[in-house]
């Protein structure tokens, strides 16, 4: 089997792959002090309490946090001793052209969502990863990685709100029952859901018109637009923009990186 894993700055997604289908999946919260015996712990025993469970065969990791990576790493050496592994940075095979001014700039998540959206739907296409940032990546018809957009995420605009303002609190985030809300807390709720719903949808418009080629054939409303990421369902039901959710879709990108490297 085939263990994948995303690391991201709120949170660690593990995955575990049979062939090409996901077998099991967590998610965890980023600790970035845990050290690799307390990643070890943890990790085996989601997998140990797992039904798919089998011997792992490979190991392929995307991570932002440089201290989580350092234990990764630790681990994989100690736990997984001669297994190969893929940590997507530098130098790694992943298929996709990026097009920065600075391609080292690029986080590896972002690269290998892109990756898997052309995998799965083709370009030109936007992905959307509603994380700690909220980020909106590009792909060109031809499959590059042409540029994107980054925005403040979803929790942590709620608690900055909640920090500054003297009468309002954090609340859960679920869909309001109305646009106009009658209470403070519905009107947090509306404003969050409805807000955010309609950032997407600015963004991604103006994007897809970039993405358009009439020269080529290529329209606004060709471009697939993906979303993707934790706090994704708290909002893409009030997005008219996005045409498929898929959660695991960084996963399905360290699969594809893996097979690509691993031959």
């Amino acid at each position: 089997m085939l263990l994948a894993i995303d690391v991201g700055n709120s949170h660690t997604v593990f995955g575990l792959f049979r062939g090409e289908e996901l077998a099991d999946h967590w998610r965890v919260a980023t600790d970035a002090h845990r050290t690799a015996d307390e990643w070890t712990v943890l990790l085996s025993g989601l997998i140990g309490a797992s039904e798919a469970a089998g011997g792992i065969e490979g190991i392929a990791m995307c991570c932002s946090v440089p201290s989580v990576m350092h234990e990764m790493r630790e681990m994989f050496r100690r736990r997984h001793p001669g297994v190969p592994a893929v940590v997507v940075e530098p130098g790694v095979r992943t298929g996709i052209p990026v097009r920065m001014d600075n391609p080292k700039e690029v986080g590896g998540d972002r690269i290998i969502n892109a990756l898997a959206a052309v995998k799965l739907y083709g370009g030109p296409a936007v992905v959307v990863d509603f994380g700690t940032a909220t980020t909106f990546d590009a792909v060109s018809a031809r499959g590059e990685y042409i540029g994107g957009a980054i925005a403040p995420g979803i929790d942590i605009s709620v608690e900055a709100l909640s920090r500054r303002g003297a009468q309002l609190h954090m609340v859960e985030i679920a869909t309001p029952r109305s646009v106009i809300a009658k209470n403070t807390a519905e009107a947090l709720r509306s404003g969050i859901v409805y807000g955010f719903a309609g950032q997407v949808d600015g963004v991604v418009d103006r994007m897809a018109a970039e993405l358009a080629d009439p020269a080529a054939g290529v329209g606004a409303d060709d471009v697939t637009v993906v979303a993707t990421g934790g706090l994704a369902p708290l909002v893409v039901a009030e997005c008219e923009t996005v045409d498929a959710h898929e959660p695991w879709l960084t996963l399905v990108g360290l699969r594809l990186v893996f097979e690509r490297n691993t031959g």
